[in-house]
């Protein structure tokens, strides 16, 4: 972990500073003699807050007791907030400020340096444990005569860094409490674990069940789901190690780790998870799938898509988090361009064909179909779907879920749809010729069909299609539209900065084709608290869209001539994956290496 560490704030007046001699905790009348020689207050100003604090009594720190003040900076004008004071006073008495971020903190470890009881006396935390080092924050860096006591107790260097107080003490509650979860749940279900594959199939033969229901696994179970809607998480992981379970997190399309457990505690919470989803606790040798909905922090459902898979050290389980929220939106908030959007609307208000979203694993398709179909879902029209897996329920639609076991496929879905008066189908993926036929076949006789395709870009689903066997005589006169998706990381709006390294007319130049009006502004990743130093926050949809147009049929019968092809589509205004994330660049929502990483390059 590393802290960040301000550049001080230059005093307003030509008052020198005096050096810092007091030990002990921070008083609120020396914060305000050193807020007015830096010129963050003016005398009459600390004048005021002087009264206000002699008139009245206080437990909190006192920062918290400034920042609730209302007051503003002399210098700036910026409100007093607590953030930035505790900023302000970590490059006041010279050490380096850091936000606490929960996913870079070894939580496990917090209690081996210190107590919680000592740790809220000396009100500080352990954020980092290394081999020589210890990283301890605290925001009472003058009142630091306990650190002597931990070089002793632990051996270790110990680097003090300066933190908000009312993230201590958020922080300090949730880390030890989760640590003693972990601690009783580690002891209630002991330390008999499956070491290697072989052992693990005995064990799901032995029928031995863990304690799901036991207090310490259900606390730690709660706490995990909270964090991860806290954290913007998509995807929470469970993977067992060889010596200890890892949790880890997927945000904004990058896994990070966030917590390390006994291989002992990850079996019973992964029991409790399974158990919660309606899931074969017992069964451990093959994969399995559910699904749990719950509520997030704000109170709203959301839903999480369960998996399970054997591996050499256990069963490892994935959920896939579908916030509502998330995962309806408008085209706009996908990322769609205006011009994009208009000709997407036009294309799934007709009343028949064949609409394929193509993309790799992850690339936001799902999104993208439940947003369009949720938009065109009226009391007037029968949607329905068949999905493998159902990714999330919404009552607007007739879903369907594949079933292999009793011989209910997608072309089996199909069919069974064709006979229950759909206006609009949904068909999860087309994977076979059988499955090809069936929605080709649904779109003959006069109805709308939704599917998707793994394929680079929008022209490569019409050769995909023939090479599952379809005959282009049919590919021509089904298919209407085709859309290629990527999904980019986009900057952090709190940090960004013009990126003057890149030239603007070189950009400009670049997209010229593609009619880009307005001002072209490059931005470069920074990195701040707001998006733990990364420099994004978020991602963005890119799209490519083929309407299959009369000329670009022409192309398409009696035979496909993919060159053609892609030259008619690029003339009729067809604008590939790259260009539209250069755009995106352009207008300041991402970086060109984001774009050029996660988009295929244009063939012609």
């Amino acid at each position: 972990m590393s802290a960040h560490a301000p550049a001080p704030a230059k005093p307003a007046a030509a008052a020198p500073r005096r050096p810092i001699t007091h030990k002990g905790p921070l008083e609120w009348r020396m914060l305000l003699t050193w807020l007015t020689e830096d010129g963050l207050l003016t005398v009459k100003d600390g004048e005021k807050v002087a009264k206000r604090f002699a008139a009245g009594d206080s437990a909190q720190h006192p920062l918290v007791r400034l920042a609730g003040m209302g007051l503003t900076r002399a210098d700036t004008g910026n409100a007093l907030e607590l953030e930035p004071l505790t900023e302000w006073l970590a490059a006041r008495v010279g050490l380096p400020y850091l936000r606490i971020d929960p996913l870079k903190v070894d939580v496990g470890r917090v209690a081996e340096i210190m107590s919680i009881n000592y740790a809220e006396r000396r009100k500080a935390l352990p954020v980092q444990v290394g081999l020589q080092d210890i990283t301890i924050a605290t925001s009472e860096p003058l009142d630091v005569a306990w650190i002597e006591e931990i070089l002793v107790h632990t051996k270790k260097n110990v680097k003090l860094v300066v933190s908000s107080p009312l993230d201590l003490q958020r922080y300090r509650t949730e880390f030890y409490t989760l640590a003693k979860s972990v601690r009783d749940a580690n002891k209630k279900t002991g330390d008999s674990v499956a070491h290697n594959f072989e052992q693990l199939v005995e064990l799901g033969k032995s029928n031995r069940q863990l304690d799901a229901n036991d207090q310490g696994i259900i606390q730690v179970v709660d706490w995990l789901w909270q964090y991860a809607f806290d954290q913007r998480a998509s995807d929470i992981h469970l993977e067992p190690r060889r010596e200890m379970g890892a949790i880890r997190f997927r945000i904004d399309g990058v896994l990070h780790t966030v917590y390390q457990v006994p291989l002992s505690v990850m079996q019973a919470m992964t029991a409790r998870i399974k158990l919660l989803g309606r899931m074969d606790v017992v069964e451990k040798r093959r994969p399995l799938d559910g699904r749990i909905k719950t509520r997030n922090p704000g109170g709203d459902e959301v839903e999480m898509r369960l998996s399970t898979m054997p591996t050499a050290f256990g069963e490892k389980l994935v959920m896939r988090i579908f916030d509502p929220d998330n995962t309806v939106k408008s085209f706009e908030a996908l990322g769609f361009a205006p011009g994009e959007t208009q000709i997407w609307e036009q294309l799934v208000a007709r009343p028949h064909g064949i609409i394929l979203v193509t993309g790799p694993t992850g690339s936001g398709k799902t999104t993208t179909l439940y947003s369009t179909l949720k938009r065109v879902a009226t009391d007037e029209v029968n949607v329905c779907t068949i999905e493998d897996p159902i990714e999330m329920i919404e009552p607007a639609f007739n879903q369907t879920q594949v079933q292999p076991a009793i011989d209910l496929g997608f072309a089996e879905g199909v069919r069974a749809l064709m006979r229950q008066d759909p206006d609009i189908i949904m068909v999860g993926e087309i994977r076979d010729l059988e499955t090809a036929e069936m929605a080709i076949q649904s779109s003959l006789t006069g109805h709308l069909v939704f599917s998707t395709l793994h394929t680079n870009d929008a022209a490569s689903a019409i050769t995909r299609l023939t090479d599952l066997g379809v005959p282009p005589y049919l590919i021509s006169a089904t298919v209407i539209g085709v859309l290629a998706q990527r999904l980019v990381r986009t900057l952090c709006p709190h940090c960004k900065q013009p990126d003057e390294a890149m030239k603007s007319e070189m950009l400009a130049e670049a997209i010229k084709p593609w009619r880009l009006n307005g001002k072209l502004t490059p931005y470069k990743p920074v990195g701040c608290l707001e998006c733990r130093m990364t420099g994004f926050k978020g991602r963005v949809g890119l799209y490519e869209l083929l309407p299959v147009s009369e000329a670009v049929r022409s192309a398409m019968h009696p035979h496909i001539d993919m060159p053609r092809l892609r030259q008619t589509a690029a003339k009729e205004g067809l604008r590939p994956l790259r260009p539209a994330g250069v755009m995106k660049v352009a207008e300041g929502v991402t970086t060109l290496e984001e774009v050029l990483r996660n988009t295929p390059q244009w063939e012609t």
